[in-house]
């Protein structure tokens, strides 16, 4: 009753899972990663002790394969089961239990396992599988939600559509730093979940992604006074507070603001 692709970039410092679903909060049972250790989703009769457990052994230094097979062996409901995993190295596995509902079934390749059950057919895993190695170029996060999308384009879950996810970890790429979470974005609930997932990477991007040089416009006197003419306009005693208000520090320095923080501010100052 799901789809999903478990992954890590290219240059090896990120892994991540997105994944959809006719179910509620998918997000909340299939996915789960570490920095530096793998990523795993579980689906079809879940298993959640699977992914603690699955990690574990990555951390210990199995293959996905041999932490694949660990978690199978001692599990009675194995033929329930649908898992992808991928270690730190790349190495990918995937698993779908000879009980899983048709169409199920899934595919793997340098550092990505696919899969998916209760599908409109083989070809959703097909599409997911062009779609993440024809986006190479994209962004980790970006190329793993394009691959989402395409096994929804094509028909997804037979079911219909309910929920999606992406999670995606790197070294201290949480907020200022603080964790390793780069990503954790859930659609609970929604008639368009990969659609509104994008939306909200769009945001994830914009309050929480710090700007990239090009992006960055120099602030001269002449700039500064009108960033703090326009924010008292809109009711803050000076820029700062406006940004601290509105939740864009990330995209604002000393002497530089972000071009599309400029936009906001002078659309919302004519409004």
């Amino acid at each position: 009753m799901t789809f999903s692709i478990v992954a890590r970039s290219d240059d090896g410092e990120s892994w991540g899972v997105a994944v959809a679903s006719k179910f509620l909060a998918v997000g909340s049972a299939v996915p789960a990663a570490v920095a530096g250790i793998g990523a795993i989703a579980t689906q079809a009769h879940a298993n959640v002790a699977y992914k603690g457990q699955a990690l574990a052994h990555l951390d210990d230094g199995a293959t996905a394969e041999v932490a694949l097979e660990a978690l199978l062996e001692d599990d009675d409901q194995r033929d329930h089961r649908q898992v992808g995993i991928v270690d730190s190295d790349g190495n990918a596995a995937t698993h779908t239990g000879s009980q899983c509902f048709d169409w199920a079934g899934g595919v793997t390749g340098p550092g990505v396992a696919i899969q998916g059950n209760i599908l409109a057919g083989p070809h959703v895993v097909e599409a997911m599988k062009d779609a993440w190695d024809n986006n190479a170029d994209r962004p980790f996060a970006r190329r793993l939600l394009a691959a989402l999308s395409a096994g929804d384009a094509v028909g997804g879950d037979k079911r219909g559509r309910q929920s999606a996810a992406i999670f995606v970890v790197r070294e201290e790429a949480g907020y200022d730093g603080g964790d390793d979470v780069a990503v954790d974005l859930r659609v609970d609930d929604h008639t368009n979940p990969c659609a509104e997932l994008g939306r909200l990477l769009d945001l994830q991007e914009l309050y929480l992604t710090r700007s990239a040089p090009e992006e960055r416009v120099p602030i001269d006197d002449e700039l500064r006074s009108e960033l703090e003419t326009r924010a008292k306009a809109l009711g803050h005693p000076d820029f700062d507070a406006w940004v601290g208000t509105e939740n864009y520090e990330m995209r604002v320095g000393p002497d530089w603001v972000d071009e599309k923080v400029l936009a906001i501010l002078r659309e919302g100052a004519r409004a």
